[in-house]
């Protein structure tokens, strides 16, 4: 059960990565016997600067691709079964150029990449796997150049920024060490956010479908991740005092420090909202600053409970949702049991109607709010 759930985690990755860059297909099927590539990627616009970013991964994107991530080490069987998937392409792409009859160029091939968080040099030597060093890293075997194959060894890769994207699929303390070198990263840059996310639903997985199957390093992952979020609120602390020192000076210390932590948390559920779910809707957009006000410990919540949603249109309404019910509670958290359907009738407002009573939350009544929201929707 784990391993799938390792798996789900690197597809899932790798897609989210590379999709700036080109098309990704997770579960591509080739042939009639149905075996099924883990990530086919195919670029589409060059963006050097994002490639840069990537680092590694950006450089084996800059053409069409295979990744087949292993969570366990790749034995010879596994590594066969990927080279199969490869020629499998390779006769898919003869047979579409005689029909459309074009010449076929082996450099039409994809690369594939078999990411394997260990690699012997038994297993290496037994394909014949050389490195390439004069134009790749250590860590890297290259297959005989028809074959278009390549084993990335993720326990041999250099421990750099450069690789870091990589890295985060290995395995033990491999892993362990490129998910706390995370928190080098500013708390709103655009990868370290999506990796956060897809690293805590990857924790929450292992914790709710397979507690009793958790391995002692799979134990230490969590225990590894678990802190991360709250480290993006920590990390906005000193962006918030600096702002707090130059605001001290008209509204006192203590008003600027809390202005510049609700001003960074506005900005990390901004960048949060827009990663995950890409541009923001006119009603999520209405309540990033009440949101903002939260503790960081509730926000932290927030986050990953929104973390937990589908990427899709009822992920996105249900994100709304925990938003709205998030800033109803901030102001009367005594609303019980009409919550539900204060919730329902605030988002059921237009959008500029929602704004202005999202405004006036803080002046109204407990009692003002049951009267305004708390009877049952028709």
């Amino acid at each position: 059960m784990t391993r799938f759930i390792h798996d789900l985690f690197a597809k899932e990755f790798l897609e989210e990565l590379l999709s700036p860059l080109g098309t990704v297909n997770i579960g591509r099927d080739v042939t009639s016997e149905v075996r099924e590539i883990d990530v086919y990627f195919t670029p589409s616009k060059a963006i050097p600067e994002y490639s840069e970013t990537l680092g590694l991964l950006g450089k084996m994107a800059k053409t069409t691709a295979i990744f087949e991530p292993f969570r366990n080490p790749a034995n010879v069987s596994e590594i066969c079964s990927c080279l199969g998937k490869l020629l499998d392409v390779r006769g898919e792409l003869e047979r579409k150029f005689r029909r459309e009859n074009t010449r076929y160029d082996d450099a039409q091939l994809p690369r594939m990449w078999i990411l394997t968080p260990t690699a012997s040099k038994a297993l290496v030597d037994s394909f014949n796997a050389t490195p390439d060093t004069e134009n790749w890293m250590l860590g890297i075997y290259f297959l005989g150049e028809s074959l278009r194959t390549a084993i990335v060894a993720i326990h041999q890769l250099p421990e750099t920024p450069e690789t870091l994207w990589l890295r985060i699929l290995g395995k033990g303390g491999v892993q362990q060490r490129a998910i706390s070198q995370l928190s080098t990263l500013a708390p709103d840059d655009p990868l370290r956010i999506i990796a956060l996310e897809l690293l805590y639903r990857l924790q929450s997985n292992l914790v709710t479908d397979a507690p009793q199957e958790l391995e002692p390093e799979e134990r230490e992952l969590i225990m590894a991740i678990a802190p991360l979020f709250q480290q993006q609120i920590q990390a906005a602390q000193p962006q918030a005092r600096e702002e707090g020192l130059e605001q001290g000076l008209e509204r006192g210390l203590e008003q600027g420090l809390e202005r510049g932590r609700q001003e960074q948390q506005r900005l990390i559920l901004e960048n949060f909202l827009r990663v995950r779910f890409g541009e923001l809707s006119p009603k999520m957009t209405v309540f990033l600053s009440p949101i903002s006000k939260l503790a960081a410990a509730e926000f932290t919540v927030l986050l990953l409970a929104i973390s937990m949603l589908t990427v899709d249109e009822s992920g996105r309404e249900s994100a709304v949702k925990l938003l709205a019910e998030s800033a109803l509670q901030i102001r009367s958290p005594e609303l019980g049991n009409i919550l539900p359907a204060a919730v329902t009738n605030l988002l059921a407002l237009p959008v500029a109607a929602l704004t202005l009573l999202v405004e006036q939350l803080p002046q109204l009544s407990a009692e003002e709010l049951r009267e305004r929201l708390g009877k049952t929707p028709e």
